[in-house]
């Protein structure tokens, strides 16, 4: 009975429009497309079977899945490997009825490589015009910076991406928090802010509930990605909740990063049942066991999410996307037509 129960859940799950909203593309790097465009590229890894680097795929903390990831993105090197990058993920949000999504994508990762911004721009131009016009595939991009670099750094990817400033819709913050506080970043946020762009960034995933208050108050942003590390704080709580600030949780990364030991201690649905915009995401899905709808068949195994739970989150999804008012109106009536929650 409970095997069929999870079997109910997963195709009433997949019937519904759903919007992702954390998700670093570099993280959706499959297995065999890493290996191939290793061998493509002339790029030596230290892994020959698909195997091999899904048994690498085991990190005991932020650092040394960084470490994995940035070896990962070292294989994409021309306009096709981006194009390839983009249009598996894109195909995985058909699958799983991703209606909308939301990328990071992080120049300063492939710039080391000799990649330039044109490059990678074409490539993931070509597959997401490609995705919008065979299914209508609703896409949009997050300028997303690394923490462990300079705030120097950072202004000048800005400013290098002013050529493609159509195709971003906002800024974001991600790598290693330690050592890196929001602080550090504030000019480059000052300046997004005045360009035009919209603001979200890692914050509380293993950096204190102090970094999700500098974030909101120096970096002005409108979202926490991550965020879990509120709860150490009532009165930030409270707050996220009367102001309704959206944390983009990942459930599966934050137990593959030993945020949380166990699935079963993880605090998503504590903060949902305590009024927080919370969502759910993927992060980086190729490296952590699951894309969006395994991180809601995991919470529902391990915290048993009831269908009500699950429509709010993903209800969450669309309110607190960077879509517009009528963009967001228009999915929460289609997923209202779809969903049938008790």
């Amino acid at each position: 009975m409970q095997i069929e129960s999870q079997n109910n859940f997963s195709e009433w799950l997949c019937g519904l429009p759903k919007a992702e909203l954390h998700l670093h593309i570099d993280g959706s790097l499959q297995a065999h497309r890493l290996l191939s465009l290793a061998k493509k590229n002339g790029i030596a890894l230290p892994y020959s079977t698909q195997q091999q680097v899904e048994s690498a795929y085991h990190f005991e903390n932020l650092q040394s899945f960084l470490d994995l990831y940035y070896l990962g993105a070292s294989v994409l090197i021309d306009e096709s490997d981006f194009y390839h990058l983009m249009m598996d993920y894109l195909l995985k949000c058909k699958e799983q009825n991703i209606v909308h999504t939301e990328i990071m994508v992080e120049p300063q990762t492939y710039a080391p490589n000799g990649v330039s911004f044109a490059t990678m721009m074409r490539g993931f131009s070509k597959a997401i015009e490609q995705a919008q016009q065979e299914w209508g595939q609703s896409v949009a991009l997050i300028l997303s910076f690394l923490r462990h670099l300079d705030e120097d750094q950072c202004l000048e990817t800005l400013e290098e991406a002013r050529a493609f400033r159509e195709s971003f819709v906002a800024i974001g913050l991600a790598s290693a928090e330690q050592d890196n506080p929001p602080i550090k970043f504030e000019r480059l946020y000052r300046e997004a802010h005045k360009q035009g762009y919209r603001a979200t960034a890692h914050a509380g995933e293993e950096g204190p509930a102090s970094f999700i208050w500098d974030c909101l108050k120096i970096l002005n942003v409108e979202r926490i990605d991550h965020g879990v590390r509120c709860a150490e704080d009532p009165s930030l709580v409270d707050y996220l909740v009367a102001q309704q600030v959206a944390l983009t949780v990942c459930p599966l990364s934050n137990t593959k990063l030993c945020v949380f030991d166990e699935m079963d201690q993880h605090n998503v649905l504590d903060l949902l049942n305590k009024g927080l915009l919370v969502t759910i995401n993927s992060d980086d899905p190729a490296y952590f066991d699951g894309y969006l709808n395994e991180n809601f068949l995991a919470l529902r195994k391990h915290l048993s999410l009831t269908k009500e739970q699950a429509l709010r989150l993903v209800k969450n999804s669309f309110k607190a996307s960077f879509l517009s008012d009528d963009a967001k109106a228009g999915f929460l009536q289609e997923l209202s037509q779809t969903a049938d929650a008790p």
